[in-house]
């Protein structure tokens, strides 16, 4: 994956339902990214991650803030690459066959929504630039999700 296209931007730009924009997100990073087994979602809720909207098989539904790499993502509001999730102390595993992982919080006006969660069956699958594309893609969804947060007061 490289660059943010407009494809991304034309998807959500007239999109005004949260739920919808999370999961066509999703859909969109799944058709995107080559050799990942999983991308979704993990809401922020009375402080807990609540899954969300996603593509891939089952997954865990609630994980603790600093449990697992998306609870330490919500704990340090860092994004991280894990080359081997086998060598994460505390890795929570929803899917045997994932092998590495990258998560990178999302923040509306400075308070962290949720996480971008994303698995892969091969060992270090993400690069600096699939953190570069992905970032890119979380801060026009932070934007978005600002302005319908702010259109619903």
């Amino acid at each position: 994956m490289t660059k943010i296209d407009t494809s991304y931007l034309s998807l959500i730009e007239e999109e005004a339902d949260t739920i919808s924009l999370l999961a066509n997100t999703s859909a969109y990073l799944n058709q995107m990214l080559d050799n990942i087994n999983w991308v979704g979602f993990y809401r922020l809720i009375n402080d807990q991650l609540i899954l969300g909207p996603f593509q891939g098989k089952v997954a865990c539904t609630v994980i603790q803030v600093g449990k697992g790499v998306c609870g330490h993502v919500a704990q340090t509001n860092l994004p991280i690459i894990v080359p081997d999730v086998h060598e994460f102390a505390g890795h929570i595993a929803c899917d045997a066959a994932s092998q590495s992982e990258m998560v990178i919080p999302i923040f509306i006006k400075d308070q962290l929504y949720g996480v971008l969660d994303i698995d892969a069956p091969i060992k270090n699958r993400f690069t600096d630039k699939d953190l570069e594309t992905c970032q890119s893609i979380i801060h026009s969804l932070e934007d978005k999700l600002a302005t319908l947060s702010s259109a619903s007061r």
